[in-house]
């Protein structure tokens, strides 16, 4: 389509070529201003916060069952509080996360930790079934700070050191994210579950506190108003079929990755095993080392092996969950099942990552709020079937699903890549 005559000729020059393959209108094209220099301060500073906002999402994984039997919940509905956190981090992520590319940065992420406070001391204190979904949500919701602290470092870095620190910074998240199963696993036996929430506010608080002080002010050009820019997400995934793939496959893998996340300290409270919480906090210490597969990931992607490394990743959970068959009698079957399922969805997050920010730096909050929202969706589904599944056709039910969940992933990988091969070579 050729260019608006009437639209100043200012404008027109403001629209990237990747703006347009991607669809985008011109006033998703950013023009800040020169990026500020990211100190080691500043750059720690994002590593823990995205790593202590994100694991609000995991602390209830190994409390489930406590938390169900505190408030009266039914054992086949227990994994649905983590589905419900899950689903309200999606709405976060498609309500909130765009507003990075339009309103100022430091604000918009300071009120989004406030709410993520009050949700946490709500979720603390709920007196019953009604008030916890509810605070569980919200936390969901507000949690999605930590994806609009991502871009924001990116935004910042200077162009040549930008792969390092969002790498920096995704690593702080992902520890954030395998830390949380175990710390509230073992703070659970002397503060209870409500203790972990309410011990989560007030990190949250204090890293308030810090943001007032360090994070610099950011303000993108972007004048699109809040409803077409909450459009402009459909036309995004329709239109990029790196972002919508890159979405689908990771939306298969970290529903895997929730399915045994929440199962798995569910059997591990039971007979034969009997673990205590902290038990289960050794256990999910295991899961601890998928931090490691960020870097080499992203250090082969750098390399131009992304297609084996994405074929690699998704095999590792197909494998792990080969293994898991095993795990209802043997611990070591299922310890190893959670090192190569951790590895393996970390790894193909970051392969997914750094293809998607390849696409259009000038709406990376978009882009990462449609991938994030396509496999957090994935995860929600995961996390619901878990108990229902578990009562009814048990521990092979839960490996079952979780083969061929990133079963599909591969297929579909295969399929979509021979497609772009042979596209390229027509």
């Amino acid at each position: 389509m050729p260019p608006n005559p009437l639209r100043p000729y200012r404008q027109e020059q403001k629209m990237t070529q990747a703006s347009a393959i991607a669809g985008a209108p011109e006033d998703m094209v950013k023009t800040d201003a020169q990026p500020a220099n990211l100190g080691p301060v500043l750059t720690t500073f994002f590593a823990f916060a995205c790593g202590a906002l994100a694991a609000n999402l995991y602390y209830a994984q190994p409390l489930v069952a406590l938390i169900g039997a505190d408030t009266g919940l039914s054992v086949a509905a227990e994994s649905a509080i983590v589905t419900v956190a899950q689903l309200g981090y999606a709405i976060g992520l498609v309500l909130l996360v765009p507003l990075g590319d339009v309103v100022e940065n430091r604000r918009l992420i300071l009120v989004t930790m406030a709410a993520n406070l009050v949700a946490l001391a709500g979720l603390a204190l709920a007196p019953g079934l009604t008030a916890l979904f509810a605070a569980m949500l919200f936390v969901g919701v507000s949690s999605t700070a930590a994806q609009m602290l991502v871009p924001l470092a990116a935004n910042l870095a200077p162009p040549d050191e930008r792969g390092a620190v969002v790498g920096n910074v995704m690593s702080g998240l992902l520890a954030g994210i395998l830390l949380a199963r175990p710390a509230a696993s073992f703070l659970a036996d002397y503060v209870g579950w409500r203790g972990v929430f309410g011990l989560s506010g007030a990190l949250v608080a204090v890293l308030m506190v810090a943001a007032l002080v360090l994070l610099p002010q950011r303000r993108p050009e972007g004048t699109r108003g809040y409803g077409a820019l909450i459009a402009s997400l459909g036309k995004l995934f329709v239109h990029q079929k790196v972002l919508r793939r890159r979405g689908l496959y990771h939306a298969a893998m970290f529903g895997a990755f929730s399915l045994f996340w929440t199962a798995a300290p569910i059997i591990l409270l039971r007979e034969p095993y009997g673990f205590s919480p902290s038990g289960v906090a050794l256990f999910a210490l295991a899961g601890v080392l998928g931090v490691f597969a960020a870097p080499v990931a992203g250090r082969l992607a750098d390399r131009g092996y992304t297609r084996v490394g994405t074929i690699a990743a998704i095999a590792t959970v197909v494998l792990a969950f080969v293994a898991a068959l095993f795990g209802e009698t043997s611990l070591v079957a299922l310890v190893a099942a959670g090192i190569l399922i951790d590895l393996g969805v970390q790894a193909n997050l970051v392969f997914g990552q750094r293809e998607i920010y390849q696409l259009d730096a000038s709406i990376r909050n978009r882009l990462n709020a449609v991938y994030m929202t396509t496999f957090f969706l994935g995860g929600a589904l995961g996390s619901a079937l878990t108990s229902p599944v578990l009562e009814t056709f048990g521990w092979t039910g839960i490996c079952v699903i979780g083969i061929a969940m990133p079963g599909a992933a591969l297929a579909y990988f295969l399929v979509a890549d021979r497609g772009a091969e042979a596209s390229a070579s027509a």
